[in-house]
Formats: C-alpha cells, sequence, structure tokens
C-alpha cells in the first residue's frame, strides 16, 4: 500500500507532501491544475525515464519519495532481490538535477531498473494507454492467464520447459541430416584432431608448471648473477655482511660484564646473525643445485610450443582442450554409427514434441474452461456498467508453430447491441467503452491480484450519467480488495471517495517559495466535510457554485455513503 508521496521541484510542484489511505483515494481539480503529474512523479519514483525539462527549477535539485508498506509475503520477494527491508516499509526514491539521476531503495543505491523492478511489485497504473492496450491480443492471453492463477501458471511452467527441451532437439535434429560424403569428411577430420590431442599426452595443469620453469630458465643467467653477488655481500668473506656482524657481536660479548644493559641489544644482534647464517646456507645450497642446461631449455620450449598450439585450436586452458578431446571422441561415436545416433534423435525429438503437444493441448483446454467463466464474469460486469445487451467470448485459434506458452492465439470478442454480430474488440469499442470493459475485468481480476495499489488514471472518460454511476460502483468494489488511486472529472464516481483530494492551482509570489517575480505552482490538500461538498458542487455546477449545486453535492454525496454500505466485493 503506498503510505505517501513527497514531490519536490517538479513542473508546477514547489513542495508538496501527500498521505494516502486504505481504500478509494480520489483525486480532482480543474484541467491543468497538475493532477497528471502527480502519477509523473510516481512513475519517477518507480524507475521511469526522467526528463529534465520537468524540473521547476533547473539549479535546484528535484526530489520524488514514494513509502510503501508491504506484507511478509513481498518483504521476502524483495529480500530475495538483495534489498534491505526492515518494518515491512520500502522508500523509493529519486533525485535529480539538470543533468544526472539517482535512485535509492531504503536509502541504498540502485539503477533505476531495480526500481521498476520493484515497483511491479507493489503497484499498477491504469490510464488511457493501459486501456488501449486491450486493442492487442497478446494482451488478452496474458489477462485471461492471469484470472486463471496457479493452475494455469505451474502448466505454463511446464510448457515452458518442454519447449525449451523441443527447441534444442529440433535444432539437433534438423541439422543431423547431413549426406553420407559430408559425414565421412567431418568423421575424418575429427580422427585427426584426436590423435593429435592424444598424441601430445597432456595432463591438467601442465601448462602453467611448464611456463613457471620456461621463465625461470630464460632468465638464467640474472638469476646466478643474483644470488652470487646476494651471497658475496651476506657471506662470510672478507667484507661480507656476516663476517662484519661476527665481529660486532665478539665486541659486544667482550663488554657484557661491564653492563648488563648490553644483553638485549646482544641477543638481537646474535638472532641477526643466526638467521643471515641460516640465509648463507640456504643460498649456497640453492646455487649448488642450480640447473640451467641448455638442453633442458629447448625441451621445455618445445612442450610449450605443442601446448600452446593445441590451445590455439581447442580452448583457453589444458582443461579446455582435454574437454574437446572428450567431446570429439563422442563425436565420432555418433558418426561411425550414425544410423543408430538418428533413429534416436528422431525418438527423442519426437518426444519432446508429443510432450510439448500434449501439454500445449492441456494448457488450452484449461484456457478454454477459464475462459467460459472469464467471460461469463466480464458479461455480468459490462451490464453492471450500463452496457445494454452486451454479449462477450473470446475466440481461440492455433499459431502455425509452438511458443514458449503453447499454441494459443486468442481474442475477446463483444456485441453491445442487440442482434448485432459478435466482432473483435479492437472493431467495435470506443474509448469509453474500452476503459469500461478494462475496469470489469479488474474488478474481476481484484479477488486474486497480488498487486496492492491500483492507480486509475480518467477511466471514466468518455462516460456519464447512469454510466458514470455504475463505474463509481464497479470502482469502489476494487477499493476493497485493494488501495485504489483514481484521478477523475466525474462527480459521481468522486462522491465514493474514503479519502477525496484536491488538486489546486495557485500564482503566488517568488519570495514565498524562494525564487523571483511571480509563479505559478500546484497544491494538494485532502478535503474533509465541507470541503467535500463544496469540491463535489464545482464538479457538478462549474465554477460558479450555488445554494442548489450545494444542495445537490450534499445529497450526491449522501446517496453514495448509503450505496457503499450495500457494495460488497
Amino acid at each position: 500500500m503506498l503510505l505517501n508521496l513527497h514531490v519536490k521541484n517538479l513542473a508546477l510542484i514547489h513542495e508538496e507532501d501527500i498521505s494516502f489511505g486504505d481504500g478509494l483515494n480520489i483525486l480532482t481539480g480543474e484541467t491543468g491544475a497538475g493532477k497528471s503529474i502527480i502519477l509523473g512523479a510516481l512513475s519517477l519514483a518507480l524507475g521511469e525515464k526522467v526528463s529534465f525539462d520537468a524540473l521547476r527549477d533547473p539549479e535546484k535539485e528535484a526530489l520524488v519519495e514514494a513509502v510503501f508498506r508491504i506484507s511478509d509475503a513481498e518483504a521476502k520477494t524483495l529480500r530475495a532481490m538483495d534489498i534491505s527491508v526492515e518494518e515491512n516499509e520500502v522508500i523509493l526514491s529519486r533525485k535529480m538535477t539538470g543533468e544526472r539521476s539517482s535512485a535509492k531503495i531504503n536509502g541504498e543505491t540502485y539503477p533505476a531498473s531495480k526500481l521498476k523492478e520493484v515497483g511491479a511489485l507493489l503497484l499498477d497504473i491504469y490510464g488511457q494507454h493501459e486501456n488501449q492496450s486491450l486493442l492487442h491480443k497478446k494482451k488478452h492471453l496474458e489477462l485471461l492467464d492471469d484470472f486463471g492463477g496457479e493452475s494455469i501458471a505451474s502448466l505454463k511452467k511446464d510448457v515452458a520447459e518442454a519447449y525449451r527441451v523441443y527447441t534444442s532437439k529440433k535444432k539437433e535434429y534438423d541439422s543431423a541430416n547431413t549426406d553420407e560424403a559430408e559425414r565421412a569428411r567431418e568423421l575424418s577430420f575429427l580422427q585427426h584432431e584426436t590423435e593429435e590431442i592424444a598424441n601430445a599426452k597432456l595432463k591438467d595443469g601442465e601448462d602453467e608448471e611448464l611456463e613457471s620453469e620456461y621463465k625461470k630458465l630464460l632468465n638464467a643467467a640474472k638469476i646466478s648473477d643474483a644470488l652470487n653477488e646476494a651471497y658475496k655481500e651476506c657471506g662470510d668473506s672478507a667484507g661480507g655482511s656476516s663476517e662484519k656482524i661476527g665481529r660486532a657481536v665478539r665486541e659486544l660479548h667482550s663488554v657484557e660484564a661491564y653492563d648488563e644493559g648490553l644483553s638485549d641489544l646482544i641477543s638481537t644482534l646474535s638472532d641477526v646473525e643466526s638467521l643471515l647464517s641460516d640465509f648463507n646456507r640456504g643460498i649456497s645450497d640453492y646455487i649448488k643445485d642450480l640447473d640451467f642446461a641448455g638442453e633442458r631449455f629447448s625441451e621445455v620450449e618445445n612442450r610449450l610450443n605443442v601446448i600452446n598450439d593445441l590451445k590455439g585450436k581447442y580452448g583457453r586452458t589444458v582443461e579446455d582442450v582435454l574437454s574437446a578431446y572428450d567431446e570429439k571422441v563422442a563425436h565420432i561415436a555418433k558418426l561411425e554409427d550414425y544410423d543408430s545416433y538418428l533413429l534416436n534423435l528422431e525418438k527423442e525429438y519426437n518426444e519432446a514434441k508429443s510432450k510439448l503437444e500434449n501439454l500445449s493441448s492441456q494448457l488450452s483446454v484449461l484456457r478454454q474452461s477459464k475462459a467460459v467463466t472469464l467471460c461469463a464474469l466480464v458479461k455480468d460486469a459490462l451490464l453492471d456498467l450500463n452496457f445494454l445487451d452486451v454479449k462477450f467470448s473470446m475466440e481461440f485459434t492455433k499459431t502455425p508453430d509452438y511458443s514458449v506458452s503453447g499454441y494459443d492465439e486468442a481474442e475477446f470478442m463483444i456485441s453491445t447491441n442487440p442482434g448485432e454480430p459478435m466482432r473483435p474488440l479492437k472493431d467495435i469499442a470506443s474509448g469509453g467503452e474500452l476503459s469500461r470493459v478494462m475496469l470489469a475485468i479488474k474488478t474481476i481480476l481484484a479477488q486474486s491480484d497480488s498487486i496492492d495499489t491500483l492507480i486509475f488514471d480518467e477511466i471514466d472518460a468518455g462516460i456519464s450519467g447512469r454510466t458514470a454511476q455504475a463505474v463509481s460502483e464497479k470502482i469502489y468494489l476494487v477499493s476493497r480488495a485493494h488501495q485504489v488511486i483514481l484521478i477523475t472529472h466525474l462527480p459521481q464516481i468522486a462522491a465514493m471517495a474514503d479519502h477525496h483530494f484536491l488538486i489546486e492551482k495557485d500564482v503566488v509570489s517568488g519570495e514565498s517559495i524562494g525564487s523571483q517575480g511571480i509563479s505559478t505552482i500546484s497544491t494538494i490538500q485532502e478535503l474533509y466535510a465541507a470541503q467535500v461538498t463544496n469540491e463535489l458542487a464545482r464538479m457538478v455546477g462549474g465554477a460558479e457554485i450555488t445554494n442548489a449545486t450545494l444542495e445537490n453535492a450534499r445529497e450526491l454525496k449522501e446517496l453514495a455513503d448509503e450505496k457503499k454500505k450495500t457494495l460488497v466485493l
């Protein structure tokens, strides 16, 4: 549920804070007052693309922050997305300057795409664009699958996995029918390659060991010179460190009896003498063991050339080359008994196709069964929404090829007048009719929809009178299962509000908002009691509010309150 929306320095908004409530939240105001800005701001918080032209003052930072209360299940889902959640609250925020934007979730920075991913779990926005999506058949099948719930979702997963196996086998089967001469050439080439790898007698990690030895052999002279010079400087020879430190230890021992405080210094220097003695023995032994024979260097170099040649052909590492060898041996076995391979592959391909066909058929049968139920419910809802004699159904066709979701294409069919034939929804529905169809479907899906908050942007377009009243009741029913935020121009719908917000455009002095001259800003406030009546009166009668329009508004609100008591989802 959306608890709060904070907007700063965006379009006509200087700075506003809106606290939404449960149930039906209505936003009203005159045309141009800035209602769409609220949805635009919320879309930014949900990760939509930023238009920097929307900043009210390009020199100042803009901020949009949306605070959601979420369920335990939603919190678990977000934690699985590596998003920290505390006290079942999520804060999505977006800061924007004239050149860049930043996005945060609960104070941690994320890309805007992550805001969009999280927002999709928390909120749905339905406007004229979403209603227009009903003109596309693909959307119809999506709505049906949503209605089908877990039974369809589970079967779709099985179909998707079967489709993955089927496409893999089909690709292999389609490429397997090569002619005999081509197979012979391929077999000969593979045998040459495997023989080449086998003759090399590679060992795991061999290349790394040889490269280390090669580096040592390549720099043999430098290593020898450095070791001998180090031994000369540190050894027992005249002027060497060992000889000097030994002399220093003896000098200190000669006066130790006269000063007990020298004991620690003598002990430390003796330790140094002992360590240097160990070092000299070690470096002496290392020099004795050095073997920089030219013959060994040639062997290592030749072996590395063989290995690197194979790595250039078959993989980055020796492990890759050996893995390629195993694959080629398996492929040789397949080519040497190609008839058996083809028979087995054909069997596997047919089994995969049969399984996909069977699962797709099951999914189609289930969809068509669910479609009967959905269309009956939509028809009833449309009759409630003041369609006179509507017929509503879903027509299924089978696609030429399989897809990840089966082989169904489905399209809503509708007849809105007695005696008219059923036609595709896209051919006959007006904007207002599309709005009512979408509302009818959302009313039905509301009972199982996992999204907490639904936003409707002027879904009442193109309707009035009795139809507007019917729409208001359906929207209220949806708000019993979800938080609904709705922008409307119709008083019949606004009267059903649990929380009513007024958006107004005012001209203010620049000083009051920290700018120069005169400014136009949008303000938002929640209305109560008489304020609600006055706004309904404005919506009923226009700019001039008379006693008659006030009385009409009061009666409209009272009737709405009484009607709400009788509506049960």
